[in-house]
């Protein structure tokens, strides 16, 4: 049953406000490292400030920031970067973060998208199509409706409410990073991240991972003179294979519904500077899953393991091993607390907003902000419009129903746990 105040709030989410809010969030093409995450920064405290909230909104001081020991790592060089949150009413500690990335991905090669104007934000049949649609612009649409209806009402929170949104998510966590370290922080934190009707209380980790191989460079004619860093990739990449193998024998029961709980894969491949050389470098960068509850050094540990052995195994790559290094953002895995009230929490408010049927509660194989909200101590987890799959897609889009269902349920959680 919901009580009149809830249903006072419900009856004040604006679904035409929620739906122009996303259209023009979508319309800042706010790509990692670019002067629009400034611009989509200034746009979000401009919303939060005319919705009531207080505001914090301040520039990262860079150097400082990335040269902390626990920086999370960087992928794209930024000349600018802010930090904005919005809280509405009273002071002490918030009793619940809603949390949303504004970053998005670069849009790739344009002739591959429907539009021509990756942020045209069309809408056809209650979709909405363009980069960051569903990774997570939607989220926050969603998380704008329901404090704006919050504070329509009027009515008084026990506990203040707060609003974070973030830059750099996708390149490693810059913006939660820079958040959390100016003692922004709350009893619990609900991420607005898609999650295709079900709730993420867990997320594995990824680390970038880059490979020097060597070789021998002769010419092509006399190739048995040399020794192709090609031909030694297949090797390592043999060795790969099994690791990713071996690292999928048993997954954490929160990631048995996938195919592949923690992958392994090779993102890029350079090799070789002239077509009758035999190649005497490869390089080759990708992608690998930290397990569930795996400290991030347990994981290098036994990437550079596999490697050093199938090392041992080659005559020549016995004298002339691969380098291992690891460039780019760290992301640890992360989980809410067993037992922690959060969960039930979103799944009663999910359910009472209108969602179709109890989200199922799973885990995601990709990293996110929850293990840094999660490793500060705030009970975290993820629940949000849109679906993972078309995340940085050419075809990326998000229910515009699905969009105003988590404005609702948002809205009935916040009011739950602050008043």
């Amino acid at each position: 049953m919901l009580s009149e105040v809830e249903r006072d709030v419900l009856a004040a989410v604006d679904d035409a406000r929620i739906v122009a809010d996303l259209r023009e969030l979508v319309q800042i093409p706010s790509v990692d490292g670019t002067a629009a995450e400034v611009e989509i920064q200034e746009w979000c405290a401009e919303r939060l400030r005319s919705t009531g909230l207080q505001v914090d909104h301040w520039q990262f001081d860079l150097p400082a920031t990335t040269g902390d020991p626990d920086f999370p790592g960087m992928e794209v060089e930024r000349a600018d970067a802010w930090g904005c949150v919005g809280v509405l009413q009273g002071g002490g500690t918030p009793g619940l973060i809603l949390n949303g990335h504004v970053d998005v991905v670069p849009v790739g090669e344009l002739a591959a998208w429907p539009d021509s104007d990756p942020f045209s934000a069309r809408v056809t049949d209650g979709i909405m199509w363009g980069r960051g649609t569903c990774d997570m612009k939607g989220g926050v649409a969603a998380i704008l409706g329901a404090v704006a209806a919050i504070a329509a009402t009027g009515i008084t929170l026990r506990k203040p409410l707060a609003v974070h949104t973030v830059v750099g998510e996708e390149d490693g966590g810059l913006g939660a990073f820079g958040t959390l370290k100016r003692g922004h922080t709350g009893e619990a934190c609900l991420i607005a991240e898609p999650t295709a009707g079900g709730v993420i209380p867990a997320n594995s980790g990824s680390l970038t991972f880059r490979l020097e191989i060597p070789g021998l460079a002769t010419h092509g004619s006399t190739r048995t003179r040399g020794v192709s860093a090609i031909e030694k990739f297949t090797l390592i990449q043999q060795a790969l294979i099994a690791l990713e193998i071996e690292r999928n024998r048993d997954p954490h029961p929160l990631l048995k519904h996938l195919d592949l709980a923690n992958p392994l894969s090779v993102g890029t491949i350079q090799a070789g500077d002239w077509a009758s050389t035999v190649p005497d470098l490869l390089v080759a960068e990708g992608r690998y899953g930290v397990r569930l509850g795996e400290p991030v050094a347990e994981a290098r540990q036994a990437f550079e393991r596999a490697i050093e052995e199938a090392c041992a195994a080659d005559d020549w790559l016995r004298t002339h091993p691969v380098q291992v290094s690891w460039p780019g953002g760290v992301f640890a895995s992360g989980v809410l607390p067993e037992g922690d009230p959060l969960l039930d929490d979103t799944l009663q408010a999910a359910t009472a907003a209108g969602a179709s049927e109890v989200p199922e509660v799973k885990g995601g194989p990709y990293g996110s902000d929850l293990r840094q909200y999660a490793a500060a101590g705030i009970p975290t987890l993820q629940y949000g419009p849109g679906d993972v799959r078309y995340a940085h897609a050419m075809d990326e889009h998000v229910p515009l129903a699905e969009v105003l269902q988590c404005a609702r349920a948002y809205a009935l959680l916040a009011v739950r746990r602050c008043s």
